[in-house]
């Protein structure tokens, strides 16, 4: 089923919270998982201190998390990594464990494109694409997938399915 797990989030209240999708596959079985979103340390304002508790929430769920198979880490395709995604992307690289898959999401990759088309759905500047590929690598994530997205198009939905598949598969 391709339905929608969260609403796109414009209020920065919402960014505060862990938010858990619905349970995917109906009835537990053993491809079934959950997707869950922590907080966003990009777009919500907050104090230091709060990014900071965000930072080890994020570290104690993915080191203690025994069935967690990937990480999808959006980053907003207009403007590349930002300091927080550098961080996240320290952080993850050293704690990240090894049967854990690491996906950077390029979003928002239509708005790089005048007169979108079916044939050039969303794109991302070459500088974006280099510094995101040297922050990878300096961070030990150097062989990471990189997905091109796009909410309006849809671009990239059929390869964020592959990964949650092989995933719910694992």
């Amino acid at each position: 089923s391709n339905s929608t797990f969260f609403a796109v989030n414009d209020k920065p209240e919402r960014a505060r919270e862990i938010r858990y999708g619905d349970d995917v596959g109906g009835e537990k079985d053993l491809d079934s998982f959950y997707i869950v979103d922590l907080p966003g340390f990009g777009f919500a304002k907050v104090p230091e201190n709060i990014r900071n508790e965000w930072s080890k929430l994020m570290s104690d769920y993915v080191q203690s998390r025994k069935t967690l198979k990937t990480v999808f880490h959006l980053i907003d395709s207009r403007h590349g990594s930002t300091s927080e995604d550098v961080k996240i992307m320290k952080q993850l690289g050293e704690i990240m464990p090894k049967n854990v898959k690491y996906v950077v999401v390029l979003t928002k990759a239509d708005k790089n494109v005048k007169g979108m088309t079916k044939k050039n759905e969303g794109k991302v500047s070459r500088d974006v694409m280099e510094s995101l590929r040297e922050t990878m690598k300096e961070n030990k994530l150097g062989k990471a997938p990189v997905i091109l997205s796009s909410a309006e198009s849809k671009l990239g939905r059929d390869d964020i399915w592959r990964y949650l598949k092989v995933a719910a598969e694992a």
